[in-house]
């Protein structure tokens, strides 16, 4: 081979099969435009995006006043998309989130009058704080996007997002959400408290603001269309046959471990699989790594999984047993 041949094997690049250019700027406008007002949580905004282009929920934990409810405005605020929110209250019924079906004098018949869950993002601020059955409520709608009614099914527009809020300290006046709604969200976001640097940072801006709206500086910018192309986009990532197996081993791992007294189920895995490919294409590929599994699974499966009684008492968390099994799980070659 001459030189002229090495030299142009050296200048090639790779190419993305999929063309996630116009994917990855969005995803930075949209960083940037909640970024105008958030001050670090960067990890719960990547995962808020990821968590909508893989078609998932967030459930989003933290105590209060860490910005769980205003970055989920920020994020709805950055789409030029329907947008409600719900307070869930210990006295919320069903039909207060569904919507309810009322006898039109007029016409001499029942007319079905839409519930707020009647939009592309919903904000559930405090869920735990409404009853089993007005949580219940949300099963088939989370799950299949749809609603049945008086023996109608109604179906809801795409995008559909569910992002949830809950406080973890305050636990007066709540009710645990059961673990086949948990199952429902694609992750559950850990919030912690900033920094120094990030908590100076929150008072300068919030002098400078001067009692102006928060969100008024957002733009909103990315449509239905657009949400819906790169959804697809992300489908099509590729995933290897080996990075599957693994996907399923860890899963497997979670139903035979001693700690654990609920394991994770296949749509855990096929969560994983989901928001992996989220992960890859947010870093502009168009494959998926061992690396992209490792940052799923911990927001996928701790929500998912049981600890023993026994091992709860010690202090041992469900985090910290998923990391070990990721640790000890080795990557099919």
């Amino acid at each position: 081979m001459d030189d002229s041949a090495l030299n142009d094997n050296n200048n090639l690049k790779f190419q993305n099969r999929l063309d996630l250019s116009e994917l990855q700027e969005s995803v930075q406008k949209i960083k940037q435009e909640v970024g105008k007002v958030i001050v670090g949580q960067k990890d719960m905004v990547d995962m808020l995006i990821a968590s909508l282009l893989a078609k998932g929920h967030s459930l989003i934990e933290g105590v209060p006043g860490v910005a769980k409810t205003i970055t989920a405005k920020l994020l709805a605020k950055s789409l030029s998309v329907d947008f409600s929110r719900i307070q869930f209250t210990p006295d919320l019924m069903p039909s207060d989130i569904l919507g309810t079906s009322v006898f039109n004098l007029k016409d001499s018949e029942f007319e079905f009058k839409k519930g707020p869950i009647f939009s592309n993002m919903i904000l559930i601020d405090e869920i735990n704080r409404a009853p089993a059955k007005t949580q219940a409520a949300l099963f088939e709608v989370m799950e299949e996007q749809q609603i049945t009614i008086d023996g109608n099914k109604f179906l809801l527009d795409s995008p559909f997002m569910v992002l949830a809020t809950q406080n973890p300290v305050e636990q007066e006046g709540t009710y645990r959400l059961p673990e086949a709604q948990l199952d429902r969200f694609l992750f559950k976001i850990d919030v912690d408290y900033p920094n120094l640097e990030e908590e100076i940072e929150i008072l300068s801006r919030e002098h400078v603001l001067k009692d102006k709206a928060k969100t008024d500086e957002v733009e909103s910018f990315l449509t239905s269309k657009q949400i819906a192309e790169y959804q697809n986009l992300v489908a099509q990532v590729l995933v290897e046959e080996h990075l599957l197996k693994y996907i399923a081993q860890l899963i497997v791992a979670t139903r035979s471990n001693q700690f654990l007294y609920l394991g994770a189920s296949p749509r855990a895995s096929i969560a994983i699989l989901k928001s992996s490919k989220a992960f890859a294409a947010m870093s502009g590929r168009d494959f998926v790594t061992p690396e992209d599994i490792k940052r799923a699974a911990i927001p996928v499966l701790h929500h998912r999984v049981i600890v023993t009684p026994e091992r709860e008492m010690e202090g041992v968390s469900s985090k910290q047993i998923i990391k070990q099994i990721i640790e000890t799980v080795e990557i099919p070659r």
